[in-house]
């Protein structure tokens, strides 16, 4: 999911309006004197013997017993919202400098109040210690997190799918959903803040789940959202153009993945090593790591001695093959060790995430006898990931896909262009407002260089011109069919499910239509206004009224 929102949470009081699904029932009381010594805060007399329960950022959020953390948001900030929280049953209020002089002029606050300097970078360690959520007796669950530009969500879901197979009851967080044992939650944040996550993983460890896997974006690292949490095994995708609009530059972006590679956040690491990014990360990491190799560039020679470490990777993909939609290939490890693999979705970087998976898992301790049996059984790897390369139909082949970055749109064009020479590529996608803007010219030129039919929509416009953002997009396209010599159409069409309509007018039954950027989501977001709109059922409606007949997935209408 694309983020936009600031490390505040005053400002619209972002997230769920409820958080209750994501605690565990019960919580034993920690005593507020307790959580003040943690961070270096006295708490005077009767009030450090305060029972707390819970902790929330979101004044809408709070339950009875609650810490109420109280941050500056860009509009308002979140003591405004303090009386709302203790009114809700908020026993204590966590704030600054600045919340504490908002408070002090408040006749209503009549709870104890903690005052620290930057009271986010206490928040994850608070909420570790009220939820116990990483209990150190045993009872805590395996945890796997997920880094990296693209992949995070096929990952988790591969891990998660693996783990299943393998007769472990399973967990996730992530950019779609969150599922902690009960019905799914629809997620609104790649990673949620940390007083939910640490809560969710408490939820997990009550209802008895053996192992979660989480997608950890860089705004949960800037943002402090996993402060406190320690995973079992980190793996890393990819690093490649994108959330330069937070990051600045790509160095400052890859230091932010990094921070996640340390022994203080994890306790191994898998890497994969496929670019200069992933090898200088496995060189610099701070915590025993597995290196991963899945190009063919990378199936037999060894990463430089300048960026990695000595020796070819520590798993290999060899032999890839076509099967059906999908890949076979076989992983090999440094020590001889074979797993015949396969993934039903289509796309060598789906490849990649397969490997990922796998080889977190092994890194988590499971023994690759027991992980072959599983891939035999079950073929975990080809699990239906809303919205990431979602197959619609197949005459003509129609795909869903979250690809919203340069890189992504070019692995998913080069994965759905179909054998036949006649078969036309035709993709939809634009680009989202508020965001990095230096890859939209970029993202119109790989659609002019691999497509056949350009359409370029509107992905989620925010509070920017959507005719201003689709020029940029166009004039990458325009520039590069011109300057290259492309043999491509380029249009301009709006809105997105005009676009769409559109897209599947042209198609015949043996060309490919790609509709890219916005995979799972159902909301289009105009100015502050969310629009019901969904790629998937925009693209069945449009190839139903053509004739077309489509896949039935329950899965599209969630």
């Amino acid at each position: 999911m694309s983020e936009h929102n600031a490390p505040g949470t005053a400002d619209a009081q972002q997230g769920q309006a409820t958080r209750s699904a994501f605690r565990p029932s019960a919580v034993a009381p920690v005593e507020l004197g307790t959580l003040g010594r943690d961070i270096g805060v006295s708490v005077p007399g009767a009030s450090a013997a305060v029972p707390v329960t819970g902790i929330s950022l979101n004044s809408r959020a709070v339950e009875h017993g609650d810490l109420y953390v109280a941050l500056p948001g860009s509009a308002r900030h979140g003591a405004d919202f303090a009386a709302a929280a203790i009114d809700s049953g908020a026993v204590a209020v966590l704030t600054d400098d600045a919340g504490a002089r908002i408070l002090a002029l408040a006749a209503d606050v009549s709870v104890p109040v903690l005052v620290v300097d930057e009271p986010r970078a206490v928040v994850g360690r608070l909420a570790a210690v009220i939820y116990r959520s990483q209990a150190a007796d045993g009872t805590a669950q395996a945890l796997f997190g997920v880094t990296g530009t693209n992949g995070k969500t096929t990952t988790t879901y591969f891990v998660n799918s693996l783990l299943q197979a393998l007769g472990k009851k399973t967990g996730l967080i992530g950019t779609i959903e969150i599922v902690a044992g009960g019905e799914p939650i629809p997620s609104l944040l790649t990673t949620p803040e940390s007083t939910d996550v640490h809560a969710l993983l408490a939820l997990m460890r009550e209802r008895g789940l053996d192992a979660a896997s989480m997608e950890v974006s860089s705004h949960a690292v800037s943002f402090r959202r996993v402060d406190g949490v320690v995973f079992d095994v980190v793996g890393f995708t990819n690093l490649t153009q994108d959330h330069l609009d937070l990051h600045g530059t790509m160095e400052d972006y890859f230091r932010t993945k990094a921070e996640l590679f340390t022994a203080e956040r994890a306790r191994a690491a898998v890497v994969t090593v496929d670019d200069d990014w992933g090898r200088r990360l496995a060189a610099d990491a701070k915590l025993p790591v597995t290196t991963l190799a899945t190009l063919p560039s990378n199936g037999t020679a060894a990463p430089s001695a300048e960026t990695a470490p000595s020796g070819a990777a520590d798993w290999t993909v060899t032999e890839t093959r076509p099967r059906g939609l999908g890949t076979e290939f076989t992983l090999r490890g440094r020590n001889g060790v074979e797993l015949h693999v396969h993934t039903g979705l289509p796309g060598s970087f789906n490849v990649s995430n397969a490997a990922l998976a796998l080889a977190m898992v092994l890194a988590g301790g499971a023994e690759p006898s027991d992980v072959q049996a599983a891939l035999d059984a079950t073929d975990p790897f080809t699990v239906a990931v809303p919205g990431r390369m979602q197959l619609v139909s197949t005459a003509p082949a129609a795909v869903v896909d979250f690809a919203h970055n340069p890189d992504a749109l070019s692995r998913a064009l080069e994965a759905v262009r179909s054998a036949d020479p006649s078969s036309k590529v035709i993709v939809v996608f634009g680009a989202t407002g508020q965001r990095d803007q230096g890859k939209r010219p970029a993202m119109g030129a790989i659609a002019a260089r691999l497509s056949d039919v350009v359409i370029v929509s509107d992905d989620d416009p925010h509070d920017e011109d959507a005719a201003a953002i689709r020029a940029e997009v166009l004039v990458g396209a325009t520039d590069a069919k011109e300057a290259e010599q492309l043999d491509c159409r380029i249009l301009e069409v709006f809105p997105r499910d005009e676009a769409i309509r559109k897209a599947v007018e042209l198609a015949a039954p043996n060309d490919t239509i790609l509709v890219a950027g916005r995979g799972h989501e159902v909301w289009q977001e105009v100015k502050g206004v969310n629009l019901a709109l969904d790629d998937r059922v925009e693209l069945r409606n449009a190839l139903t009224a053509r004739g077309f007949t489509v896949l039935e997935d329950d899965r599209i209408e969630s």
